[in-house]
């Protein structure tokens, strides 16, 4: 009766294991970004990205902060939840100075500044193509 007082115990413990992870798998979020460095023609790794979002007063507030990949992705901004409303005016700051001193390059821009906007539901991706000199943006997908 013990034992099997203890393995029903532990059944329930790794049903509950098991049930949080494939929960935790299920997140799905809105915004990604990328940068590739044209320049080396390689990803940009290690670049920290601010997400900031504006407030009815014109100002800024900080939503999030994430540094790229070994692929110079972040995949993971502003997770949709049920009955969450992303939509508003965004910004996304890449805090190219530390990336380009780490290359021993000198470089024009010491951050970049992509402002945008969410109108609804649907995935957004902001990447941008990055040199010492210059950058792009567009809406990816």
């Amino acid at each position: 009766m013990k034992t099997m007082k203890r393995n029903l115990i532990l059944t329930v413990m790794l049903s509950l294991l098991f049930t949080a992870v494939s929960v935790a798998q299920d997140k799905s979020y809105q915004l990604s970004s990328h940068i590739l460095d044209i320049n080396s023609g390689r990803p940009a790794a290690g670049v920290t990205i601010v997400l900031s979002k504006m407030n009815a007063d014109k100002s800024w507030a900080v939503v999030d902060r994430r540094t790229t990949d070994d692929n110079g992705r972040v995949k993971d901004f502003l997770e949709q939840k049920d009955g969450k409303d992303n939509t508003g005016i965004y910004k996304l700051t890449f805090l190219t100075a530390p990336y380009f001193e780490a290359q021993k390059q000198e470089s024009f821009y010491p951050f970049i500044d992509v402002v945008f906007q969410i109108k609804d539901n649907s995935h957004y991706h902001v990447p941008i193509t990055l040199s010492p000199y210059g950058y792009s943006t567009y809406r990816g997908s």
